[in-house]
């Protein structure tokens, strides 16, 4: 671990201290069982100071959390573009929004978590309190990394979109290999297509049925055309697995002068507005299976949030000021990013590797202490079961 920071150059930048408690952290954050508390985090990494120094580390300690991020995004940006190079690939940039629910504190509670409010979950159908993150991440056909997050308060009055379009223009890619925006159906608006487009980008994003197409000229919504559109007008592409029928339309969309928006539907269902998904692709050069098969790379960042919340409590923490909780998600960031690095896959093979190496590293601390003589009870200690 020592060596990634090496890598990274964060010896430049942070002190022996900070780099102590970012090991102790890390090896933590990575460990099975681990549950988003400090309490947690000091007894899986066996930190031998006492448990209120990470508290101090992630509210009151002075290391800058923005220069540990800015490293982060250098290291990932370099990864990528030589990998995508490399296998002649092209590189993604995929946007969406997760919700790290918390809960909702009494109304006469003196400390509550800062920074929460009730936002609307999609996957639980309802509004649920906790914060609200939009996360970047970029990505080749073989690898992805988690990039950026921006938390979304609404008091700010900044939204989604503009949290999104401030997180491209700090994505600094070589043009040697096309960039495709991957989007779902919230996030293709006007100004964060626009955006894209300015930066080289071409935009691949699922559109709401109800989007006004403009086929032979005449505006109609989509749903809407498709009820006009025969088995007999569509071929059948393969992504995977699947198998698709589609219908491609080129030309003019509401806020964009030219585009391609396929109207799809799985081979095995029917023809009908409730299985219909339309696509929307800025590059006309691609073909229908292509777009299809870009889009599908989009399914990483879901990945992430889910394996982020589930093995590495990216929502399990207990720290309360704003900074503090940015701190925690910037750890996690970078624990995601190590255990990718290690396994040169991905985050499930990471962890797998870094858990299966610290149980080999633990058996054989207690069998050279064993060998050395030394007390049981030092031993118990070390290992926080004394």
């Amino acid at each position: 671990m020592h060596k990634f920071f090496i890598t990274l150059g964060l010896a430049l930048y942070f002190s022996k201290p900070v780099l102590k408690h970012l090991v102790h952290i890390v090896d933590a954050l990575t460990t099975k069982g681990f549950s988003g508390t400090l309490t947690d985090l000091h007894h899986w990494s066996f930190h031998p100071n006492h448990r209120t120094t990470l508290s101090h580390f992630f509210t009151k300690s002075p290391w800058d959390e923005e220069t540990l991020l800015r490293k982060l995004q250098q290291w990932i940006l370099h990864r990528i573009e030589r990998i995508a190079k490399r296998e002649n690939q092209p590189l993604f940039v995929s946007i969406d929004d997760a919700i790290c629910q918390k809960t909702k504190p009494s109304s006469r509670a003196v400390h509550a978590i800062q920074g929460c409010d009730w936002h609307y979950s999609h996957t639980e159908k309802k509004s649920i309190w906790g914060h609200s993150l939009v996360w970047l991440m970029v990505h080749t056909m073989t690898q992805a990394f988690p990039f950026a997050f921006r938390l979304y308060e609404k008091a700010a009055g900044t939204s989604k979109i503009d949290l999104a379009i401030e997180m491209l223009s700090s994505l600094k890619v070589k043009p040697d290999q096309p960039v495709y925006v991957l989007m779902d159906s919230r996030h293709p608006s006007k100004e964060l297509i626009e955006a894209c487009l300015k930066k080289g980008f071409h935009v691949i994003a699922m559109l709401k049925t109800n989007r006004i197409l403009y086929p032979k000229g005449i505006a109609v919504q989509a749903k809407k055309f498709a009820e006009y559109i025969e088995p007999s007008d569509t071929h059948l592409v393969t992504v995977g697995e699947e198998r698709y029928r589609v219908y491609r339309c080129e030309g003019a969309l509401n806020d964009l002068d030219d585009a391609v928006v396929l109207l799809t539907w799985k081979a095995d269902q029917p023809m009908t507005p409730e299985h219909l998904h339309c696509v929307l692709s800025t590059d006309r050069e691609l073909d229908d299976e292509d777009i299809l098969r870009c889009y599908a790379q989009r399914w990483a960042i879901e990945c992430f949030f889910r394996q982020a919340k589930d093995q590495l409590k990216l929502d399990g923490y207990r720290v309360r000021r704003v900074r503090a909780v940015k701190r925690y998600w910037i750890t996690v960031l970078l624990a995601c990013v190590y255990s990718i690095a290690e396994s040169q896959q991905d985050l499930s093979a990471g962890l797998e590797l870094l858990r299966s190496r610290k149980g080999h590293s633990v058996v054989e601390y207690i069998y050279n202490a064993a060998k050395q003589e030394i007390p049981i009870d030092v031993i118990k200690k070390q290992l926080h079961v004394a």
